[in-house]
């Protein structure tokens, strides 16, 4: 446990951040799932849809900060194939 006043709060503002950040990485592999699930289904409209909504959330962890620009490309790019080939 810390003594310091400022690494006390430094750990304070760890655990917040890393409880957002936890709950953002949770939110877009469910995002990635629902994706997928819908294209294995083969309803090609709603894998679309929540294609769409899978690739604004990748988008929005890079704006703040949990995850790097070309991780999310990438992330994006794998989930887009892999959707489009269980839709082919």
């Amino acid at each position: 446990m810390a003594n310091i006043k400022s690494q006390m709060k430094r750990n304070r503002q760890n655990e917040r951040r890393n409880a957002r950040n936890r709950a953002i990485r949770s939110e877009l592999k469910t995002r990635q799932k629902q994706a997928i699930d819908a294209a294995q289904a083969g309803d090609a409209a709603k894998a679309e849809e929540l294609l769409v909504v899978a690739q604004k959330r990748i988008d929005m962890a890079v704006t703040k900060g949990v995850l790097h620009k070309n991780t999310a490309a990438r992330r994006k790019a794998r989930l887009t194939a892999q959707v489009r080939s269980i839709l082919a």
